[in-house]
């Protein structure tokens, strides 16, 4: 069993900053891609920012030089800064996690509750 818990999100004015955190924890034995998807009212849910293991990424178009993921594998955490603040990044931030455990074969992807992120004035 694998849980993943992100904080961080909030109410922020136009060109501002947040830091995403998403932490997993269970019966862990590896952590390959984690990523950051997001989906607003009324809209699909797409991806934001994904890293490797080894801390090759990549960002949607619409993020891209203003958001940056990052990832701690010894605390199995991932983190997405987010600067420059629009209000069409207004909408909910998932992380989802691809994760091997000590009681199954392969890896099998994760995902978290979901954290609200509001940008307004």
């Amino acid at each position: 069993q694998v849980s993943l818990v992100e904080s961080g999100g909030g109410l922020v004015q136009p060109g501002g900053s947040l830091r995403l955190s998403c932490a997993a924890s269970g019966s862990i034995r590896s952590i390959s891609d984690m990523g950051w998807y997001r989906q607003a009212p009324g809209k699909e849910r797409d991806l934001v920012a994904r890293i490797t293991r080894g801390g090759a990424t990549n960002y949607a178009d619409s993020v891209k030089g203003r958001f940056t993921i990052s990832r701690d594998n010894a605390k199995n955490t991932a983190y997405l800064q987010m600067n420059s603040l629009i209000p069409e990044d207004t909408a909910i931030y998932y992380c989802k996690m691809e994760v091997a455990t000590f009681t199954s074969y392969g890896f099998s992807y994760t995902w978290g509750q979901g954290t609200q992120v509001t940008v307004s004035s």
